[in-house]
Order: structure tokens, then C-alpha cells, then sequence
């Protein structure tokens, strides 16, 4: 919500009329700290709508730097990298093969304290253990993942 007004920040498609139970999700990614509001509206095929009362969502700064293991792992072709920082500054986050050549860089800028998911699509690569390393600030951390194909 901005300036007291709600935009759009996602649409799922309903599943039509039915008797059973529904079960929708929808992720907003990568928010920054802070208190977020959302509510949802519901459009009907004939176009008439109703608003769901707003719930509040209160996203904590971290306390530390971390780099969790990817998921899942082994993985083919594609895996998910979180990490966070407590802090604002330069991150990066970049996949080496067992040779310690970069195959992949798949963060390199300045970012503002969070928590992230960086997701990784190794297609273009072969099969085998590579490793992955977040450096941010002083800290710096390597973790191993294994692509099978």
C-alpha cells in the first residue's frame, strides 16, 4: 500500500464454481523490512468483486549474515539460494565449479538489508559438485551443491 492505496501486486486464476474447498497462494518476494499491508479482491465471472479485510505482515530485519543451503539439493536443472544481510551494502553471490572457475554470477550489486531467494537454472552445465559463495560486508561464506542430470 502506498499513499493509502492499494495497487496490484499479483493475480492467480481461480479454479471456476465449485462446492469444494480452494486453496490459492501467491508469494511476494524479497520485501524489505517493514510492516506491509494486503488484502484480496475477488472477481466472479460476472464481474462483480469483494474485498477481504487487510491483514497486516510485519517483515524483520535479520540480526546476522547467513547463507543457507540450496534447495533442493541435488537439484536439476534449477535450485533456490537464500541468504540474508543484516545490513545495506555490496553482495555478492557467484557458482564455481570444482576447478574454482566462476560458471555463474548471479548476484553482484548493492542491496539493501533482507532476507532473499536467488533462483538458479544450471541447464547450461554439466552434472557434477560445484560451490557457491556470498560475500557481503566482511562476510564471506561457501556452501557445496550438486547438479544430476
Amino acid at each position: 500500500m502506498q499513499n493509502g492505496e492499494f495497487g496490484i501486486i499479483g493475480f492467480v486464476e481461480g479454479n471456476g464454481t465449485t462446492t469444494e474447498i480452494q486453496n490459492y497462494s501467491f508469494t511476494d518476494e524479497n520485501l524489505l523490512p517493514g510492516t506491509h499491508a494486503y488484502r484480496l479482491k475477488q472477481v466472479d465471472f460476472d464481474g462483480t468483486s469483494e474485498l477481504s479485510d487487510v491483514i497486516e505482515v510485519e517483515v524483520l530485519t535479520p540480526i546476522e549474515y547467513s547463507l543457507s543451503q540450496n534447495y533442493p539439493n541435488p537439484f536439476n536443472p534449477s535450485t533456490t539460494i537464500s541468504y540474508s544481510i543484516p545490513a545495506d551494502g555490496y553482495v555478492t553471490l557467484r557458482v564455481y565449479d570444482v576447478l574454482g572457475n566462476e560458471v555463474a554470477s548471479l548476484v553482484d550489486e548493492q542491496k539493501q538489508s533482507g532476507i532473499f531467494d536467488v533462483h538458479f537454472n544450471a541447464s547450461a552445465l554439466s552434472s557434477g559438485v560445484y560451490y557457491y559463495t556470498l560475500k557481503a560486508s566482511e562476510f564471506t561464506s561457501t556452501k557445496k551443491l550438486v547438479l544430476m542430470k
